[in-house]
């Protein structure tokens, strides 16, 4: 382990999810199985059944895996990756923590 691999904020890269990409890996499998068996039109016809109502939310956690993708960080922050507007990222750069 090194220096590099704990973030400003104390966590450990080389174990989070967005470093590992695994969350994004997996969002982006799901979306792919879900597009190839165009599950989109399964939960329509499911979501007028009162028992899967919640499949109305279909668009909306597609959506959310969308989003779940591009959580990846190719660099840790003290390599110049991650969050640009954590607040104390900036701090310990700019006190020269």
């Amino acid at each position: 382990m090194s220096k590099n691999d704990i973030a400003y904020c104390g966590l450990y890269c080389a174990e989070c999810p967005n470093h590992t990409g695994v969350i994004a890996d997996l969002a982006r499998d799901l979306r792919k199985e879900l597009s190839n068996y165009k599950f989109d039109k399964t939960a329509e016809m499911l979501s007028k059944i009162s028992f899967f109502k919640d499949f109305e939310k279909y668009d909306d956690c597609y959506t959310v895996l969308g989003a779940m993708v591009k959580m990846r960080c190719g660099k840790t922050c003290r390599d110049g990756g991650g969050n640009p507007s954590c607040k104390i990222k900036r701090c310990v750069i700019k006190h020269k923590i």
